[in-house]
């Protein structure tokens, strides 16, 4: 996962150059994100493509929080510049699952679990959060559940 710092940080020089600050402060973040979690405590100094990925979707989740509120409070320029990191932030994630690739997905694992219907709703989210984590958010995961166990 060094890679991936290594790209970022060569990312922060080429958004220095072309005096990008947007991208320059979403990749900052990034940066500062990914060394506390390398020199945390219990950590072996290295960085998970897993834990990598955790951090971006928080930074994501938490940007767009954010807008959301800036939204609400008629704050369009803080709401826009924040939406303007999560597109730099997103680059950096894998691909995000369509709509029908998550429906087709919760209904494999509704499946394989057996579950019939909102009882279940735990044994599916735990399968579907461990299989589904990075490829879309956790929000919209448990909102599919939801929908499909309720037929």
């Amino acid at each position: 996962m060094d890679e991936l710092f290594d790209r970022v940080s060569g990312d922060i020089k080429a958004a220095m150059l072309a005096r990008n600050k947007v991208a320059l402060e979403a990749l900052r973040g990034i940066k500062k994100e990914f060394l506390e979690a390398k020199t945390s405590k219990g950590s072996d100094g290295t960085l998970s493509d897993e834990v990598a990925t955790k951090i971006l979707q928080k930074m994501v989740k938490q940007r767009k929080e954010s807008a959301q509120i800036y939204t609400e409070q008629n704050r369009s320029d803080l709401a826009e510049n924040e939406l303007a990191e999560v597109a730099v932030i997103e680059k950096y994630l894998p691909a995000q699952m369509t709509d029908a690739e998550l429906e087709n997905a919760v209904a494999d694992i509704i499946a394989q679990i057996g579950a019939a219907g909102p009882q279940d709703l735990g044994k599916v989210m735990g399968v579907a959060s461990k299989q589904l984590a990075g490829k879309t958010e956790g929000k919209l995961i448990s909102e599919k559940v939801k929908t499909l166990l309720a037929r």
